[in-house]
């Protein structure tokens, strides 16, 4: 994907002199290039990383299970407090830069590390970078347009998102065909670089870091809600579970399908792969867009659609191994995340509306879906081990038929504009 992309560094004088008409455009445009960039760098190196491991160095499915729960490990230790930082901090654009260069170095390392201690410290260390991209490209969001401009943000956001993941797919593929395995690893790292960048040309002046932390409605400005009573809010802790199934159910299934076919042709495995990707992310750039707009008038209604193909995809991996219909079948991986990356956001925001914990709260349901990914990736992998590859899938999709369940039973509409309340 490639688009011209204006931007003015925010310490010119131009920027601060020009109409604000003009900045808010440069600026959404920077969020843009922003939320593409990242689309590479916000989940480390990923499943490209469980084939290199299983393929040219040979670790067992469990050992390459552990170094992904290892960052999502990283990522539960620390997920919350980045959230809660966010909300406190006014350097959000930098906390983004700084959090992005850690990830590109970690990238270069991973592909030069041998030992089992090193790819493991190194992946919770992406772990503990990666914590700071979610919460603070919706919090800048946020700050930037509004509360009555975020479904529309936040569906361009995602969008871009998955606009960057084809991207980077593609260039995963061309430079898997030119360099080998390390190409990967320095693609990584290029976006990342690239996203620090970004991050620093958005116009601060014109973040209100107040609205970013959602302290705004019901005279609450300025007023930050004690934990205990963010706690309270029972819609929240349902929505919490609801979404740790749903990830548990998740995460493990494209590592898994990375094993499938690396298991049929290693050499071609990790093309495949981005090629898999490509096709999800090519269908979640529509699906993102669609999702603001439906929930815009119904939040739940989305979401169900979002819940219900994750039980079907898993159960259709174990009917082939041919690796076109399994790259068919990512598709469905597109709807359901490319809803779930919208609508997710949405909710938060509205459940949280008037706390000033919007990023907290973020936080707190990130950690809680890191939990849940962790423990799949691992216990997957053990699973796969002892029992073949469609036993891993069959157990996944049991999850997913959980999480819809939770989700449909527990969860009321909060379709904009819902304060936060204890109920």
């Amino acid at each position: 994907m490639s688009q011209s992309i204006v931007i003015e560094s925010p310490s010119s004088p131009a920027v601060g002199n020009s109409h604000p008409a003009v900045r808010k455009r440069s600026n959404e445009r920077t969020l843009d290039a922003l939320a593409f960039f990242l689309a590479d760098v916000a989940d480390g190196l990923g499943p490209f990383l469980i084939i290199d491991l299983t393929t040219r160095r040979g670790w067992s499915s469990a050992q390459a299970g552990m170094a992904m729960a290892m960052l999502l490990l990283g990522t539960v230790a620390t997920q919350s407090f980045a959230g809660a930082w966010i909300d406190r901090t006014r350097q959000k654009r930098l906390a983004i830069s700084v959090a992005a260069l850690v990830v590109a170095a970690a990238s270069l390392g991973l592909y030069h590390a041998e030992s089992h201690p090193a790819v493991f410290a190194l992946q919770a260390i992406t772990g503990v970078a990666v914590t700071i991209f979610a919460p603070g490209l919706a919090a800048i969001s946020l700050g930037l347009v509004g509360r009555e401009q975020l479904p529309r943000r936040a569906g361009r956001n995602e969008a871009c998102f998955h606009a960057g993941n084809v991207a980077a797919a593609g260039l995963a593929i061309g430079a898997n065909w030119m360099f080998g395995s390390p190409g990967v690893f320095y693609v990584v790292a290029m976006t990342a670089a690239l996203s620090a960048i970004c991050a620093q040309m958005i116009c601060e002046a014109d973040i209100d870091h107040e609205r970013a932390r959602g302290a705004d409605g019901h005279d609450l400005k300025h007023h930050v809600l004690p934990i205990r009573a963010l706690m309270r809010n029972h819609q929240l802790i349902w929505f919490g579970l609801s979404v740790v199934l749903f990830h548990f159910a998740n995460a493990a299934m494209l590592p898994l399908v990375g094993q499938k076919l690396g298991s049929r042709s290693a050499e071609f495995a990790p093309t495949l792969m981005a090629v898999c990707i490509v096709i999800a992310q090519i269908a979640m750039v529509p699906v993102a867009l669609l999702a603001s707009r439906g929930a815009a008038v119904s939040r739940r209604n989305v979401f169900l659609i979002g819940f219900a193909v994750l039980p079907i995809r898993g159960v259709l991996y174990t009917f082939t191994d041919s690796p076109s219909l399994l790259i068919a079948n990512q598709l469905l991986d597109g709807v359901g995340a490319g809803i779930f990356g919208v609508v997710s956001v949405l909710v938060i925001a509205d459940l949280t509306r008037g706390t000033g914990r919007f990023n907290l709260a973020q936080g707190m349901i990130a950690t809680a879906t890191g939990i849940g990914a962790a423990a799949s990736n691992y216990l997957t992998g053990l699973i796969v081990d002892a029992s073949g590859h469609n036993a891993g899938f069959y157990f996944l999709a049991s999850i997913a038929v959980i999480a819809l369940g939770v989700f449909s039973l527990t969860f009321r509409d909060s379709s904009g504009g819902n304060s936060f309340n204890n109920s």
